[in-house]
Order: structure tokens, then C-alpha cells, then sequence
């Protein structure tokens, strides 16, 4: 070590006697420049917490922390940036990468305090002098870190797929998901917005890395039905990402979908792993949709023998029987129904509980039992001409197309009702037309304004390209029947409002604004219910009931020890919703017949 390194500490020893900078000096204040890099601001009403300050600082100076007053929500994670001025060195990317345009720096940079642990503080929360300051650093207008544009996602043009079923939706290639994944920042919020809590950041992560089967193990840990909701998941999390701000949400669900598609299906099993060794219990389920089959593959990972009742030729519920091939192919269901099954869960098709077996038998030869049904009825509108032959639900027409059975298309026909359902059969239908008439006549009435329908906003799109014309706000009256007794079409009024000043549902009309539209076919599509007669009277009477709906705890259990419910038949129709719950039961179940095993893994 030579004399200069020695020495070289004690060269500090001339600044001893010399006055600090950042002293209070009134009389000679020199203000930053107007874009100066001063110390942090943070507008309250712009934050969401979504952390991606904290992830872009280098240094570490930046953690999320709670603040008193401000609670979590869907889009806020109630978090907010602390910042050490210790670490920081103001280079401001904190700010650049910041999509709501939140966070801002002032042109102050003189702030004189005895206690060094006050520059470490919470902006917007622990209020400055410099907090209302005009001037100082802002993200200069039209400049951002990341992508506002999603990648476009390629599909058939609408006059190449109204003639066929064929799948829509293309998929991305490896360039295009990369480039979508680099747009996501990481923030999270989509992970407490998911019903399934997948880990959304970690597999856009492995489709950024290009690590497909790190990002299929992701998916696969929590949920099973990853290749179906990567096609028809409601995609709540998309709602809540941080980069709409500032442009599109990251396509999640696509990039989901990528993953799926981008590892060969003899890699699955392989990837995911081997259930755990045979326990010695048993548990049945009714039902074989999302929240059956969800509770199927966790329960027999754990080792527990899995029986599933379906009282259909196939597995997948209202995916497969209430879901159209174009938007979602049925060899992908069977895939994900067969990777389940791979897992040591037995299945009986064609098995109806109630006539073939009993509640009662299963209560007795199993350990559990889970309930899940879903919604596999059509309501009706009990409007007059409602009971006519010609008058059809749109669930059961859409399972005679799964099944393959010849549906004679008419040349004209009306839906009522504005949600997935409603779309899905105005579409399966113009397609039959198309192929047996040449020509589509479909019309949609709906009680909603376009605005407010519940169908997705691409669906409605969709539906619209390919020749459904949509009619909002119209109320059915009536279905009317000539002299002879055919259904030639649907009365329709004027919806003033749907609710009324309770809101409760009490529709009003305008009846001078009068519409008939013709058809040879009405199809009701308002709504599902489960058919619940499998139950038995005197287990329908032992169980608490909630507004028609089965009362389950938070777990998914029901008022009788032994019965489980779960899906559809509980939280109403939601794919994600009922893989969701398919956890939770399964959760619940296995800490009740397996405590030792559920304690040491808790």
C-alpha cells in the first residue's frame, strides 16, 4: 500500500472548518432550473402502488410501503415509494418509468435537517414545502420506457370465419409475445386481481427469457385449465395493469396462451410432476367443468383417489357444452381434460347422481364430496308466445352443436339477451345459416344499452363483423304466432330504464316505440340456473340455502360436513371464478380428511 492511500483519509480534515452547502440562506436563494432533478413529489390521486419505481432503481433506494388511510382495492395496491435519500442519485428513471405520471421531482434541492433518518420519507405522504412546486422534473410529453401499443393478435377475417368453426384467434409467434412481454413492468396488481392468483409478471417473465417450460410449470402450479383460460378467461387482470395508463394493457391472456402453445403437449406431464403417494382417502365429485376438474387435479396431486361423475359423454362442463369451437377448439379441452386425468383421476361419463346413484351412496362410500354442477339450464323470459316449440335456449342449442347433432338453421331468427352466451349462439347460428341458407339473418335485442352489455367487448366486436345485427335497450313483449300456429317473430319496446330507484330489477318501457322483428326461431338467452333436483328432497331441505344458490362458508363448505360446493352453481358463470374455487374446496377438503399432511405443508 503506498503513502498516497495511507494519507489519503486525512485530506478530508481541510473541509473541517468550511460552512455545509445546504444551509438556510434566504438572502442568497439560487433556484434549480426549471427542469431541474430536486427532491421527489408524488400525487396521491394519481398513484396506484404498482412498484415499478421500486423495480427500475438501481441503487435500491425506492421500497414500497403501507400508508395509514389508504387501502388496497383491485386497481391500488395501498402501497406507496419510500425513498433514502441516502441511495438515491436523481436520475430520475423512477420517474420515466411511472405510467400514471404520478410521480414528479421538484427544482428544490436545498433541504437542511439534523436527523439524517428524515431523508428517508414517503412522498405526497409526508408533506414538503416543495410538494406544490410548478416547476421541476416531469416525464417530457410523448417519451416512455415501454411500449404503449399491444401486439396485434393475428385472426381470420370475418368473411373467411363466418363459414366454418374454425378456431379465430391465431395465437402469437415468438417475436410478436416477446415484444408484448417486454411492455410488461412487473407491477403485480394483476396477480391480487386474478381469481387464481396466477404469478402473471414470473411467466411473462420466462416468455421474455424464452424459457417455455419454467413458464409452463408457473401456469400449471395454478391452473390446470391454462391452455383454456390462455383462450376464454375474462382477463380481469388486464383491467387493472398498470400500463393501460399510458396506452393497452399487457395481453395476458395471450401471452398465456403463447406459453401453452410454444411446449410440445407430450412435455406437460413431465414438467408439472407426479402426484404425491396414495393416501388412503377418497372423494367424489359431481361434475366435470373448471371447478370439478380444478378440485380433481389438486386433490389427487396431494394422493388422494379422485372419482368425478358426469353425467355428459365428455369432460369440460360448459367449456366444452357452452362454449363454440371457433373460440375455443375442443381438442384443446380434451388435452387439459386428459392431463387431469393423467394424474390418477377416474371418470364416469354418462353417470347422472340422482337416478344412477344416489347422494346418500356417495356420502356414504366417500370421505368428501364436492358439488359442482355449474349453470347448465336456460332461463326463460315467460314472456307471451315464450312456450312455443320455435322458442329455444340458447344453452341447449349450444350443446346439440358440441354434440355434433344436425340443427336445421332458419332463414331468420332474434337472441334476447346481451351477454357471452347471447353472442356465442347469434354466432354459432349465422354460421349454420351460412352454410345452409347462403345468407345470415341474426338479430340480438338486448334490455342493456350497447355500453353496458355484459358480453366482452370483443365478442360484441366480433359479432358485429360478421353480420349480427345488435339492437340495445329493446325489451321483449312477446313472442308472436301466426293463425296457423308458426312463430313469425319478437315484439320489442323502448327500455327506458332497467332498475328502479332501489335497484331493483323493474324495467320500464316506452310502449309507443314499438319494434317487430322478424324470425322463424327465437332463442332465450337471459340466463343459467343448475338443476338442482339431483340433490333429493330431503337433502335439499337439510342444506341452507342463499337467494337459490346453495350457502357455503368461505371454504367452500356447505351446512352438511360431508358436501362441498363449488363453481358455477355458486359464484355464477366465470372460468377463472371456478378454477378459483376448484382451489379453494380442494384446500379445504384436504385439510379436513388429511390434517397431519395439510399441517406440515401449511
Amino acid at each position: 500500500m503506498s503513502i498516497r492511500n495511507i494519507l489519503s483519509p486525512f485530506t478530508a480534515w481541510k473541509y473541517l472548518f468550511r460552512d455545509p452547502v445546504t444551509i438556510p440562506d434566504p438572502l442568497n436563494d439560487r433556484p434549480g432550473s426549471p427542469r431541474y432533478r430536486g427532491f421527489h413529489k408524488n400525487d396521491m390521486k394519481k398513484c396506484i402502488g404498482c412498484g415499478t419505481c421500486e423495480a427500475i432503481c438501481q441503487n435500491g433506494a425506492i421500497d414500497m410501503v403501507a400508508v395509514e388511510g389508504i387501502d388496497a382495492s383491485k386497481e391500488d395496491s395501498g402501497l406507496r415509494p419510500n425513498i433514502d435519500y441516502g441511495r438515491c442519485c436523481w436520475c430520475a428513471l423512477c420517474v420515466d418509468v411511472c405510467m400514471t405520471g404520478s410521480l414528479t421531482m421538484s427544482n428544490e434541492y436545498k433541504w437542511v435537517e439534523s436527523n439524517p433518518d428524515a431523508f428517508r420519507f414517503t412522498p405526497g405522504v409526508d408533506k414538503k414545502h416543495w410538494d406544490n412546486a410548478a416547476l421541476g422534473y416531469h416525464r417530457p410529453d410523448g417519451y416512455q420506457l415501454t411500449g404503449r401499443v399491444r401486439e396485434q393478435m393475428p385472426e381470420l377475417e370475418p368473411a373467411k370465419r363466418i363459414e366454418s368453426f374454425d378456431e379465430i384467434v391465431q395465437g402469437y409467434d415468438v417475436e410478436q409475445a416477446k415484444l408484448e412481454a417486454d411492455r410488461c413492468v412487473a407491477c403485480g396488481l394483476c396477480i391480487a386481481t386474478c381469481p387464481a392468483h396466477m404469478a402473471v409478471p414470473d411467466y411473462i417473465a420466462a416468455v421474455r427469457d424464452g424459457d417455455y417450460e419454467r413458464g409452463l410449470k408457473i401456469l400449471y402450479d395454478t391452473n390446470p385449465f391454462s391452455q383454456i383460460c390462455g383462450r376464454v378467461c375474462t382477463h380481469r387482470c388486464e383491467t387493472v395493469c398498470a400500463a393501460r395508463h399510458e396506452g393497452d394493457p399487457i395481453a395476458i391472456r395471450w401471452l398465456k396462451r403463447h406459453i401453452t402453445e410454444q411446449v410440445p403437449r407430450d412435455r406437460y406431464r413431465a414438467i408439472i410432476g407426479d402426484p404425491a403417494p396414495p393416501t388412503g382417502k377418497s372423494v367424489a365429485i359431481i361434475g366435470a367443468g373448471p371447478a370439478g376438474m380444478t378440485a380433481a387435479y389438486d386433490l389427487a396431486r396431494k394422493g388422494h383417489a379422485v372419482t368425478v361423475y358426469e353425467a355428459l359423454p365428455h369432460a369440460g362442463g360448459m367449456t366444452r357444452y357452452g362454449i363454440p369451437e371457433y373460440r375455443l377448439p375442443y381438442e384443446t379441452i380434451q388435452h387439459e381434460m386428459d392431463l387431469i386425468l393423467s394424474m390418477g383421476v377416474t371418470i364416469h361419463y354418462d353417470t347422472r347422481i340422482g337416478s344412477d346413484i344416489t347422494m346418500q351412496q356417495l356420502e356414504q362410500d366417500f370421505d368428501a364430496v364436492i358439488l359442482a354442477i355449474g349453470l347448465q339450464m336456460g332461463r326463460s323470459t315467460r314472456i307471451p308466445g315464450s312456450e312455443h316449440a320455435g322458442v329455444k335456449k340458447a344453452v341447449d342449442l349450444l350443446r346439440r352443436i358440441t354434440e355434433g347433432e344436425h340443427i336445421d338453421a332458419p332463414k331468420s331468427m332474434v337472441v334476447i339477451g346481451g351477454g357471452n352466451v347471447a353472442m356465442d349462439i347469434a354466432r354459432s347460428m349465422a354460421r349454420l345459416q351460412k352454410q345452409q341458407h347462403g345468407s345470415i339473418d341474426v338479430t340480438l335485442t338486448a334490455l342493456e344499452d350497447l355500453n353496458h352489455f355484459l358480453a366482452d367487448p370483443d365478442e360484441i366486436k366480433e359479432s358485429l363483423e360478421e353480420g349480427v345485427n345488435i339492437l340495445d335497450s329493446r325489451g321483449p313483449q312477446q313472442c308472436q304466432v301466426d293463425a296457423e300456429g308458426n312463430l313469425t317473430g319478437l315484439k320489442t319496446w323502448k327500455v327506458l330504464s332497467i332498475f328502479d330507484q332501489q335497484g331493483r330489477f323493474a324495467p320500464s318501457f316506452d310502449e309507443t316505440d314499438e319494434q317487430i322483428h322478424p324470425a322463424e326461431m327465437v332463442v332465450e338467452a337471459i340466463g343459467q340456473m343448475s338443476d338442482v333436483n339431483l340433490l333429493g328432497e330431503e337433502l335439499t331441505e337439510r342444506l341452507e340455502w342463499n337467494r337459490g344458490r346453495i350457502q357455503i362458508d368461505t371454504n367452500g363448505r356447505t351446512s352438511e360436513s360431508w358436501l362441498w360446493a363449488a363453481g358455477d352453481c355458486v359464484t355464477g358463470p366465470d372460468v377463472v371464478s371456478a378454477v378459483a374455487a376448484g382451489h379453494q374446496v380442494a384446500k379445504s377438503i384436504d385439510a379436513v380428511i388429511n390434517p397431519v399432511e395439510a399441517l406440515t405443508h401449511a
